[in-house]
């Protein structure tokens, strides 16, 4: 309130008396904060609030409020501004939840981190449909309708499951098949991907927020804040830095890594660890030559994926990685795909066990606050 009490005459004062009204019936104070409730209830009451301070101050009501509403629409004004003014209390979360829905009962999933927050928030219940990417928990794709590969969903069956909501994680698709749903009267969330700590923060509450849970996901969020601050701890007590190359994929001798900008080199840099790809951009195939010059202590790569089972000691035979630092110290890490580049809550863990493996010598211990696998 105080911040509104300060601005000044005219239509604040009265916009002020407004929700002064409102405030001081419900018991509104610093310890019952605003509600996104308390808007429809003053947009409801306010026109009556003005009439009684027309009476109270003697059919003037710029007697208290210092403003003279001779019109309609300067009242109509006056209301606008209030919803503002309401807008700026309850936050812009509160208009994210409001516009799809306030408790979609059928969602269907397309990304894996979605799922595993929509479990962690209890509501797996809502959930009629994932995708393939939805690897945790496991019983998600063995309990739920599978709607395909996230980036190669069929528009067809996803409305065939009857979703109240479709929650998307950025890159879904492809692009016909989401303008499909959005023909069909589909309402879509779109999950914004970013493999930073505020994003994987942000990302957790957007998804409570659709999902008609912003109070749970809030708690998840800082309980995964709390995490990645524990890690910042550990991560400052190393010694060194090793290089890691990321391997994503080895087909037909060709060798697909992860650069800069990329999910793994975000989780190598959480770990502690450097980037030996930092000159390519993205995923790229990179050269023997590059490669050897690049000299990784360590070769991280996934293990949910037929393209990546390869025993260390084939690994090192080939001629890329034979003459590097890893392959002295047969250092080949293989973690799970969506525990290593999901960035959801279990991240911070995901974070730690890398850079557990990143440092033998070193005893770290496991996070507190973190969601484990």
């Amino acid at each position: 309130m105080a911040a509104i009490k300060n601005r000044g005459t005219g239509f604040p004062k009265l916009i002020t008396l407004i929700l002064r009204s409102h405030f001081v019936r419900n018991g509104v104070s610093k310890d019952r904060p605003a509600r996104s409730g308390d808007i429809w209830s003053i947009l409801r009451d306010a026109p009556s609030a003005l009439l009684r301070m027309r009476a109270e101050g003697g059919g003037q009501p710029h007697a208290r409020a210092g403003f003279r509403p001779q019109h309609r629409r300067e009242v109509l004004a006056a209301l606008a501004l209030t919803l503002v003014a309401l807008v700026d209390l309850a936050g812009p979360s509160w208009l994210v939840g409001r516009s799809l829905a306030q408790t979609p009962d059928r969602i269907v999933v397309a990304g894996g981190v979605i799922t595993e927050v929509l479990y962690a928030l209890g509501l797996q219940d809502r959930i009629v449909g994932v995708d393939t990417t939805s690897q945790f928990p496991p019983e998600a794709l063995k309990d739920k309708p599978n709607i395909g590969y996230v980036r190669q969903l069929s528009a067809e069956g996803v409305v065939s499951l009857k979703p109240s909501l479709v929650i998307a994680i950025e890159g879904a698709g492809p692009p016909d098949a989401l303008s499909l749903l959005n023909e069909a009267g589909v309402k879509l969330a779109k999950i914004p991907d970013d493999p930073s700590e505020d994003g994987v923060v942000t990302r957790i509450e957007a998804i409570g927020a659709v999902a008609g849970a912003a109070g749970p996901a809030k708690a998840l969020a800082e309980r995964t804040r709390a995490g990645f601050a524990e890690l910042t701890r550990m991560r400052d007590g190393l010694e060194r830095k090793p290089r890691v190359l990321f391997v994503l994929s080895l087909q037909n001798g060709r060798v697909m890594v992860g650069g800069r900008n990329s999910s793994a080199a975000a989780i190598i840099a959480l770990a502690g660890g450097v980037n030996a790809a930092e000159a390519i951009e993205g995923y790229k195939p990179m050269s023997d030559e590059a490669i050897l010059e690049a000299a990784p202590d360590a070769i991280l790569m996934m293990r949910n994926s037929s393209s990546h089972t390869i025993t260390t000691e084939a690994l090192f035979a080939m001629p890329a990685f034979a003459q590097t630092p890893a392959a002295g110290k047969r250092a080949h890490i293989v973690m799970d795909g969506l525990y290593l580049l999901g960035f959801g809550p279990r991240t911070p863990a995901a974070a730690r066990d890398l850079m557990a493996a990143l440092n033998p010598e070193t005893s770290l211990p496991p996070l507190k606050t973190a969601a484990r696998p």
